[in-house]
């Protein structure tokens, strides 16, 4: 019984990683744990991150997202205008061959411009990433606590972003 009850332990444990833990493929761009944080109730605006590997031979470039979840979704950056840090939308984001973009807050993020709803803690709400090669794919962005600097799942982003809120007129810099 105890035996049983051990590997009935370990396959939950390995599911639940495995449910955290989620990536995605479009064509030789693998898109790994696509991922937000929680929002305040009346916060007009969130983030959505996650990291771009091109596996391939030729370089692609991340050129849109979308999502039904807000009204417009833009690829952003934290820019340092004059001691000041400010978000600006970038133009496509180039993945080399054999390199990985990180997206976490306090640097690149996918910015969501008037959301329908908060997005809450524990929910999933799906997007869709267009690569300029690759082709467009569907994608599942998991909602993490309010303050989280990177998914609980990996911790592949770095602990970056303390402090960082995308409604704050300025945000610090990670």
């Amino acid at each position: 019984m105890k035996h049983i009850l051990g590997i009935a332990a370990a396959l939950a444990l390995f599911g639940a990683g495995t449910a955290l833990a989620h990536s995605y493929k479009a064509g030789p761009i693998e898109i790994g744990h696509p991922w937000a944080r929680a929002t305040a109730p009346s916060a007009p605006n969130g983030g959505a991150y996650l990291s771009l590997t091109n596996t391939g031979t030729t370089e692609d470039h991340l050129v849109a997202a979308s999502t039904p979840a807000a009204e417009k979704a833009e690829l952003h950056t934290h820019l340092n205008e004059n001691g000041v840090m400010k978000m600006r939308e970038v133009p496509p984001i180039a993945i080399a061959p054999g390199e990985t973009v990180k997206f976490a807050p306090g640097g690149l993020h996918i910015m969501l411009l008037g959301l329908k709803q908060p997005l809450e803690k524990g929910a999933r709400i799906p997007m869709t990433l267009r690569f300029e090669k690759a082709g467009s794919v569907e994608v599942e962005i998991a909602v993490e606590a309010a303050g989280q600097a990177a998914p609980q799942a990996e911790n592949h982003m770095g602990a970056a972003g303390a402090g960082h809120d995308h409604n704050a007129a300025a945000a610090q810099k990670q």
